[in-house]
């Protein structure tokens, strides 16, 4: 076996591989966020409350977490490719669901379901990159995957409004479900198992408590799995208002609300491909130290700027820099916490998966606790969210204690 096993992959094949898994990884953002601009159509045909509409998305993003907590250490045990088929395959079940369901209550459960089928292809596909490669090539190779999975949340709604124009708010999920058929097949034709099956039980990282006593004691993986919860919660508190706050309050039509997610989805890209580079260059945790600051100096301006009346032109440039600073964390936060743990990387992606949804699905609510009248709430629960990040960045993952990536 070679250093890194990816190295013995030929180019196309790479390439086919990390196009593959970034569709796979994707399949649970569009989940939890395709159907956005939809949430007005939920609330009328249902008639229904603003909080009960955004609690069908805090329900998706609850059931996403429980799967990648079952998914995760269950791929560590049994191989890659069972678990990833399986879950998926769940996940067009409730998709189906979902698209018929007779009111706002079995909507939400069938939302559980639909997270929970979704969480593999994101746990899976970070779990199977670590199988492949390891050190600078990891940082590169997250950070090809960041493309979808930093991408995905912002560039859902944009398609969703699109896809409105042509169906209703129940087509999007039999979209979803196409997409999850499509992930199956091409798993079937393309993936082959990355675990194989001697690397499945390694002596102190065999049962399931050994995997998580091994990364939950691990100091730079907890305080990097707060960043990432808190950069996850920074931005679904933008996606949990973004519908209501642009659409209602400031009047836009759905193609209108789709430019701006498709700003910031330009921006989320530019932060990841420049965090790879950066990466491999300074060390993941500096380029940590530069976008959690960049996460504060955002959400301030989208604060400081709604004050100062500037509505939809002083909203876009600083939710533009969060949405930077959102591309530019993910995929240093993902090569830090999967570093030191190679043997049980399903476990660590799953928790740190299900630590960034479980943030995600309690700012829901918190914000739904809000009248959407101005982005100030929303505004200030991203600040909250930049500040967390850095005090975890300095606290406790200690930047020059790390050890840089070979």
């Amino acid at each position: 076996m070679t250093a890194h096993p990816g190295d013995a992959l030929s180019r196309s094949r790479r390439f086919t591989t990390l196009l593959v898994l970034g569709l796979l990884a994707g399949l649970g953002p569009f989940t939890i966020d395709l159907y956005l601009p939809a949430f007005p159509a939920v609330k009328d045909e249902f008639a229904t409350t603003d909080a009960a509409v955004q609690l069908t998305l805090s329900a998706t993003t609850i059931g996403f977490a429980l799967g990648q907590l079952v998914v995760g250490p269950l791929s560590d045990r049994i191989g890659r490719r069972r678990p990833l088929l399986i879950a998926t395959s769940v996940h067009v079940l409730a998709s189906v669901g979902v698209a018929m369901a007779p009111d706002i209550v079995s909507l939400s459960l069938l939302r559980i379901l639909q997270g929970f089928g979704a969480a593999a292809g994101t746990v899976v596909a970070m779990a199977m990159v670590r199988d492949l490669f390891s050190g600078s090539r990891l940082v590169t190779a997250l950070s090809r995957l960041a493309l979808v999975i930093g991408i995905a949340p912002i560039a859902a709604p944009v398609l969703g409004s699109w896809l409105l124009g042509v169906l209703d708010w129940r087509g999007l999920f039999w979209v979803l479900a196409a997409y999850a058929v499509l992930v199956i097949v091409l798993q079937l034709l393309f993936l082959r198992e990355t675990l194989p099956p001697e690397l499945r039980h390694v002596p102190g990282h065999t049962t399931l408590r050994q995997r998580y006593r091994a990364v939950l004691s691990d100091r730079v993986f907890i305080g990097v799995a707060v960043i990432g919860a808190s950069i996850f919660g920074g931005m679904f508190a933008y996606l949990a208002t973004a519908s209501l706050l642009l659409q209602e309050v400031y009047g836009f039509t759905p193609g209108e609300f789709g430019l701006i997610f498709a700003i910031c989805s330009v921006a989320v890209l530019a932060g990841t491909q420049i965090a790879g580079r950066a990466a491999n260059r300074w060390g993941p945790q500096w380029v940590l130290a530069v976008s959690t600051a960049l996460l504060i100096i955002g959400a301030v301006g989208i604060i400081v700027l709604d004050i100062a009346g500037l509505g939809v032109a002083g909203l876009v440039p600083p939710l533009a820099l969060f949405a930077f600073a959102f591309g530019l964390s993910m995929p240093c936060v993902q090569s830090l916490a999967l570093a030191n743990h190679g043997e049980e990387a399903g476990t660590a992606a799953s928790l740190l998966g299900a630590f960034n949804m479980s943030i995600a699905g309690l700012v829901g609510p918190l914000v739904g606790l809000f009248r959407i009248e101005n982005a100030i709430p929303m505004g200030a629960v991203m600040l909250a969210c930049g500040v967390l990040a850095t005090c975890s960045l300095w606290s406790v993952v200690r930047p020059r204690q790390v050890q840089p990536v070979e």
